[in-house]
């Protein structure tokens, strides 16, 4: 099958969050089942050069219809850890990606309405007819808009689209500039309900509802996810929508790469172990304090790593740190703040905690060292408000630090409670409280640093058992395989 992604982002060449680790991981994944794979990206100007093999010009004059006339867009081709993958670079006075950064401009919208456009254009003008195209988040939903009402009437009829949403709170609505700009025309006709019309402002038109509307088959990141938007408000006001097209709706969990996240291999961390050699684990933890000047002492370290945003609970996380410490713990965090008011935050927990020697919070974000985190800390916290998938606990597994977490998203499918799970023993592998609220937190953390101290050996099985899992991306490519098949013979 002759796969096609377009994507705005694709690890390691250009990762602002899970998606791009998730085209990159669904595409090796395809690509070892037999599946001709292309992933299709913007060529931003801060792109890991380093990353890519062979670069080179592979179109040349690329001139995508905008607005009355063309933009002129030049092609590059290169490998990126062995997938094939395709750079558009437009020659424009909107300079849309040369400006140092992924996300976070005013013009968001427009950039990647753009580069949809220029995605398929090259589809188009180079006679590549792949079976599926792949398409991710709002950034790339009005891919299947255009394929429907364009460029399936000159010669792409047969191309199926899959679209995911990776986080259903990034909608992105927008007015009829789009509709111009693309030459989608007919604001009369695309501003109704049933169609690109956001659900709650009839002079808005709302991208991700289009990618849901048009496309031939929707997936989320994980099933309880995918339930969660159907049946509560994790879907952010497009709920109505997926009701209407439930028939074609679906969770699929994401995987991780283990050939990048495996104790067994893993370079970035002073001692390799597996589920048969945990003991080497603690080499890692030693490092870990001695890295951030921890006290050496026979106590458990608790970490979060990741973004520090509001869906991610900063008050949870923040007791957290404080009740961990009252209850003889030590705590390490890792995380970037999403706006100006959660970095100050986390830098004023960060300059009350300094002389703590059992704390250190390090603000921004280094790949490298959260590798030794994951493999230092005997527990990992994630106490999502809501949470689509998450990495960090599938992470947290395969290193054998124990999740605690919050019962959402993709945290209900990946973690099983040691004490109240509905699963057999060998499949509890962490720590699930409810509510979102500091009873819950302390619950789930109370319960699992008393294991640590009281029963070592009760604690070690479940690490044992989280290394046992297969969080792979084996599953989600045979799920997936199955979707594009169903609405490829459509």
């Amino acid at each position: 099958m002759f796969i096609v992604q377009i994507a705005p982002e694709c690890a390691p060449v250009v990762k602002a969050g899970g998606l791009g680790d998730v085209v990159f991981g669904l595409s090796r994944e395809l690509e070892i089942r037999g599946n001709d794979v292309e992933i299709i990206l913007p060529k931003y100007d801060n792109l890991r050069s380093d990353k890519i093999w062979g670069m080179t010009v592979t179109y040349q004059d690329l001139w995508v219809p905008w607005y009355n006339g063309a933009v002129h867009c030049t092609v590059f081709f290169g490998f990126v850890s062995g997938r094939k993958c395709f750079f558009i670079e437009p020659h424009s006075q909107d300079n849309f990606f040369n400006r140092n950064t992924v996300y976070g401009c005013h013009d968001d919208v427009k950039r990647f309405v753009f580069f949809s456009k220029a995605a398929l254009e090259f589809l188009f003008v180079t006679g590549k007819r792949p079976d599926i195209i792949h398409c991710h988040d709002w950034q790339t939903a009005i891919v299947p808009v255009l394929l429907s009402e364009i460029y399936r009437f000159h010669g792409m009829h047969h191309q199926r689209v899959c679209f995911t949403v990776h986080n259903f709170k990034h909608q992105r609505v927008t007015g009829a500039e789009i509709l111009t700009a693309t030459g989608l025309g007919r604001p009369d006709y695309y501003f109704r309900y049933e169609q690109m019309r956001d659900n709650f402002n009839p002079n808005a038109l709302n991208l991700m509802k289009s990618g849901i509307v048009y496309s031939n088959f929707v997936t989320t990141v994980s099933p309880h996810h995918a339930h969660e938007a159907l049946h509560c408000d994790q879907s952010f006001g497009l709920g109505h929508t997926l009701h209407a097209f439930r028939d074609k709706f679906g969770g699929i969990l994401n995987g991780v790469d283990y050939d990048v996240w495996n104790p067994a291999i893993d370079h970035f961390i002073p001692a390799n172990y597996d589920s048969s050699s945990i003991d080497k684990k603690y080499i890692s933890k030693e490092s870990l304090r001695d890295r951030f000047l921890l006290r050496k002492d026979y106590k458990p370290i608790i970490a979060y790593v990741g973004r520090l945003d509001d869906q991610k609970g900063i008050n949870l996380i923040t007791h957290a740190i404080h009740y961990t410490l009252r209850l003889g713990g030590q705590f390490v965090l890792l995380g970037a703040a999403s706006n100006q008011g959660i970095h100050n935050h986390f830098m004023h927990q960060k300059r009350m905690l300094n002389d703590n020697p059992d704390c250190h919070i390090e603000i921004g974000f280094n790949e490298e060292l959260s590798h030794l985190i994951y493999a230092g800390a005997d527990m990992m916290i994630v106490p999502s408000l809501f949470e689509p998938c998450g990495l960090a606990q599938l992470i947290a597994l395969k290193y054998g630090t124990v999740p605690v977490v919050r019962s959402v998203g993709g945290l209900a499918d990946t973690v099983f409670d040691k004490d109240y799970g509905s699963t057999d023993w060998e499949h509890r592998n962490g720590f699930v409280f409810n509510n979102a609220d500091y009873q819950g937190v302390e619950s789930a953390l109370a319960r699992a640093i008393s294991l640590w101290y009281s029963y070592p050996d009760d604690f070690r099985s479940l690490i044992i058992h989280g290394m046992n899992c297969d969080y792979s991306w084996n599953n989600p490519g045979h799920h997936y395989l199955n979707v594009y098949n169903l609405i490829k013979d459509k």
